[in-house]
């Protein structure tokens, strides 16, 4: 396994490719138009009647949270009351379903935003939930590429994907502009919910304008938010809110906090369980395992979501479970469920929330704050795709499908092994 040199792809745990060979570089996303990617619904549920509203959202150049305000604020109604089932990048072409409570197909239909479409399809009497999808279809381009020997260089690659890749949480998990959400988390679950909202409104980042990056710093110095709500740029509406909640109500950390989607508040404690799954697979590569080789104590996870152990007795079968398929090996991602960290993955996953000082009851402090459900989840180490690529001159097109909650920039990555920042 090849080694990550660039330093973001290391601080947020991702630390390896799983080729040796050498990326294609070039340019992920230079326009929305080269990065489409399409939700694969589940069959239909909840019926034909009910009160919400299933719709087909067409979204360029939206980050999800921000389009849901809009639509809400169009209709009149609470955001808390439009529901998705996946979370999708900004700088790309997204189809997507949400659902709408107590909503018409007529107010829906109504609705104008720039580069958004909103297609009433049915009723329901359910609400769409994360997860609640087969995949995502995605067709990207990746241009500009460096590779001298470029067919040869995708058709190495293209096995790799197909044999499987380190299944890490990619950087739009993080934030792709200002990666602070697992930070943010991180204090969520400490209840220090004065430092989750410093850092979320005052950690500035590199590809920021200057006005922004000296607000955001005056506001981690003086903690004051009058001046920061005065020049922070109205598009900033998560950060603006916050801000306000606190010049109205001086030091309620808690409830500058709960002025933001909850979808939101439940997006930083899990994008820290993510990132201790990062930090995690890639310590397991640090102590010389790889993807498909299973050594006793490795846990399985089968495609029907079972578990199972690895042993000295059963490992010859397992590893050909593996190399045929039927299930992977998998890691722990944890929450507020406690486990006795009998298993390799999970020795590896204790010692790095004693390093952070986090608990199973942080966990469920958590998840009473921000009202998830944060059980801790299996997850495979390894993402497996069939790739179809065409390639034109110095640009490479990629088409192939993954399951909820795997990330295209994962695959891409393997292919170009460039700096993070060429993917977003």
């Amino acid at each position: 396994m090849k080694p990550s040199t660039y330093p973001l792809e290391r601080e947020l745990g991702m630390r390896y490719y799983a080729s040796d060979a050498e990326g294609i570089g070039g340019r992920l996303r230079s326009s929305p138009e080269d990065f489409l990617v399409e939700e694969i619904p589940l069959p239909e549920k909840g019926g034909t009647v009910g009160p919400y509203l299933i719709c087909q959202l067409i979204k360029k150049n939206w980050e999800l949270q921000h389009a849901v305000k809009e639509i809400a604020k169009r209709l009149g109604i609470s955001h808390r009351r439009i529901g998705w089932a996946g979370t999708k990048d900004r700088n790309a072409i997204t189809k997507q379903w949400i659902s709408i409570y107590n909503a018409t197909a007529e107010q829906v239909a109504a609705i104008y935003l720039k580069d958004i479409t909103l297609e009433p399809i049915r009723q329901s009497n359910e609400t769409l939930a994360l997860g609640q999808l087969l995949g995502n279809r995605f067709d990207l381009v990746i241009r500009d590429t460096q590779s001298q020997n470029l067919v040869q260089h995708v058709q190495t690659l293209t096995g790799t994907a197909s044999e499987g890749v380190p299944n890490y949480f990619g950087l739009q998990r993080f934030g792709a502009i200002r990666p602070v959400t697992h930070r943010v988390g991180e204090w969520i679950l400490r209840g220090d919910f004065e430092q989750a909202v410093v850092t979320y409104v005052g950690q500035e980042f590199p590809g920021e304008v200057d006005p922004v990056k000296i607000t955001r710093s005056d506001f981690l110095a003086t903690r004051d938010p009058e001046p920061a709500l005065r020049n922070l740029p109205l598009y900033m509406a998560f950060e603006r809110s916050m801000l306000h909640h606190l010049y109205t109500h001086p030091g309620d950390y808690p409830g500058a906090l709960k002025e933001l989607p909850p979808k939101l508040l439940s997006l930083f404690v899990s994008a820290f369980q993510s990132y201790l799954f990062n930090c995690a697979l890639s310590q397991r590569f640090d102590d010389g395992s790889t993807l498909n080789d299973p050594v006793p104590g490795d846990r399985l996870i089968f495609a029907n979501g079972r578990t199972d152990t690895v042993t000295a007795t059963n490992i010859n079968s397992v590893s050909l479970h593996i190399k045929r398929g039927r299930c992977t090996i998998a890691l722990f991602m944890p929450g507020k469920t406690k486990t006795d960290a009998t298993t390799l993955g999970e020795q590896i996953m204790e010692s790095l929330m004693q390093k952070h000082h986090i608990t199973a009851e942080d966990f469920e402090r958590a998840s009473a704050f921000v009202s998830t459900k944060f059980d801790g989840a299996w997850r495979p180490i390894t993402l497996k795709t069939d790739i179809e690529s065409t390639i034109e001159n110095s640009d490479v097109r990629l088409k192939f499908t993954l399951p909820p909650g795997h990330y295209a920039t994962t695959v891409c990555r393997e292919f170009m092994k460039a700096d993070p920042l060429q993917m977003i």
